[in-house]
């Protein structure tokens, strides 16, 4: 008889992946498998958001995420003979509440290998060639049914996970409804090839008639660029080197351009897509599944990610025996978010057709910095603040005299913060359960830009959920209010 893994994960990409990692780390017993034959082979999905880098950095791959990446290129918007520099960022300095503040540009491809590599050192490895084809759940477990080489297997999981994509199987089979649109009329070509006759320095930018741009944006550590070409509703989408080539010289009237090597290429329809559920008992959606974007702002890849790091602490929390009702707040966290980023990717994109500036400009919004879960079921209004923040808001980074908050945050992990001597006092005296995530204390005093970050003016104990987010803020009633937050989201503590 089959072992009952904790969880199950559809699809490897960067969601399930991330999703993957943080459970390992966790220790739980999990599989990721994966229908295609192999990695994405694709540049598809390239900005990696400041968010999305203090999540890479609390797994463990920041270093290689960087490494691999670049700062975005400016761009390069060809007016006839005339090229208009235009920057779709200003690039910022870090500070100490914010230590990797810029967009960072890295093939899709790329991403999913260093997230790969990282959960291999962990352990696990992604099955590929492995689809998922059908399951049934009942009030303790999810047996899912996957097809290989070897022919179907039955695999019982306590939780199934689906982030298989915008086609995902699993989501289809809970009947979810997938609701938006897909304009089957626009539609993009995206092609990874070697390029000469074209310079490096720029993401270069060809306006067209209607809309019907051609791009063409310089992948970093590489002589590749991804070409983007916006074609017409009855346009046939050429194929080979000579074709795209014609094709892209007709548009730029640029002669000296040639494509050679391609390494992959797609024809994308934009959609427009929410789930009407991210879960069904024991069955949870994240990633494209759950939502599906247009490509401006770069925002699906990293709504994905953070859709996992939500949830990976939540079902490894109810596994270790805390209250199943944590699971609830996953929906109630994500889906709001999903909506607003949708909303804000859609009208990046109908902006581009027009060459609206404020839709080439990306800021504070795409960066997902302050993105929060306020008045959620975690984070309920009328609870304590401070000058800056609330509950449900990330707890920024801080200065603390030598050392970095995100040095403590890393790891999965609850951190309590602790200011002034009544609130180190409470801290001292909380008790924690031996199941589940541990508890990680500190004392924070002395100089530092601890205070400003979190605009502290008196005795202040901070509880850190172990995706970065407040998970209680207590000014008064330092020990009892803290007790109270603690056993929503925790196993309960023994004596």
């Amino acid at each position: 008889m089959n072992e009952t893994l904790d969880v199950l994960i559809a699809g490897a990409g960067p969601a399930g992946t991330t999703l993957a990692i943080d459970l390992a780390r966790r220790g739980l017993a999990v599989r990721i498998v994966d229908k295609a034959p192999h990695s994405f082979e694709g540049s598809r999905a390239k900005g990696i958001q400041p968010r999305t880098l203090e999540v890479f950095d609390d797994l463990g791959v920041l270093d290689d995420i960087l490494a691999g990446s670049s700062d975005y290129p400016r761009l390069g918007i060809h007016l006839g003979p005339l090229a208009v520099p235009w920057r779709m960022f200003r690039n910022r300095d870090r500070t100490t509440d914010v230590p990797y503040p810029n967009t960072r540009l890295m093939p899709q491809y790329r991403t999913d290998s260093v997230l790969h590599d990282r959960l291999e050192q962990l352990g696990g490895k992604v099955e590929y060639g492995r689809e998922l084809t059908g399951f049934d759940q009942d009030d303790t477990s999810v047996t899912a049914t996957v097809l290989g080489d070897d022919g179907p297997e039955r695999i019982t999981a306590r939780y199934l996970v689906g982030a298989d994509g915008g086609a995902s199987a699993v989501r289809k089979h809970l009947e979810l409804g997938f609701l938006g649109e897909t304009d089957d009329q626009d539609r993009i070509l995206i092609v990874d090839a070697v390029t000469t006759g074209l310079s490096r320095d720029r993401w270069h930018v060809w306006p067209g008639a209607k809309g019907r741009f051609t791009g063409a944006c310089p992948l970093p550590h590489t002589d590749v660029y991804q070409w983007m070409i916006r074609l017409a509703p009855d346009e046939e989408p050429p194929e080979g080197e000579e074709a795209i080539t014609r094709r892209i010289q007709a548009h730029t009237r640029n002669r000296h351009i040639a494509v050679r090597d391609i390494q992959w290429r797609s024809v994308f329809r934009p959609n427009i897509r929410l789930v009407e559920a991210y879960r069904r008992g024991r069955v949870f959606l994240a990633g494209d599944a759950a939502h599906v974007h247009t490509p401006a702002g770069a925002q699906g890849l990293n709504t994905g990610i953070q859709d996992a790091y939500n949830l990976g602490w939540k079902l490894a929390q109810v596994l270790a025996g805390a209250d199943p009702r944590l699971l609830d707040s996953y929906e109630a966290e994500r889906l709001p978010i999903a909506a607003g980023v949708l909303g804000l990717s859609t009208k990046k994109y109908e902006g581009l057709a027009k060459l609206d500036p404020s839709s080439l400009r990306r800021g504070k919004d795409e960066q997902q910095l302050s993105l929060t879960y306020h008045d959620g079921p975690l984070a309920p209004a009328g609870a304590d603040r401070t000058t800056t923040l609330q509950v449900g808001d990330r707890a920024p980074d801080a200065d603390l005299g030598g050392s970095r908050l995100f040095d403590t945050f890393r790891g999965p992990h609850f951190t309590l913060v602790a200011y002034g001597p009544q609130a180190a006092a409470a801290s001292d005296e909380l008790g924690w359960p031996a199941a589940g995530a541990p508890l990680r204390r500190i004392t924070v005093d002395g100089p530092g830009s601890f205070r400003r970050s979190y605009g502290i003016e008196g005795d202040t104990l901070l509880l850190v959920r172990p995706d970065g987010y407040l998970g209680h803020i207590a000014t008064r009633d330092f020990l009892a209010s803290t007790r109270t937050a603690v056993r929503t989201l925790t196993p309960e503590v023994a004596g």
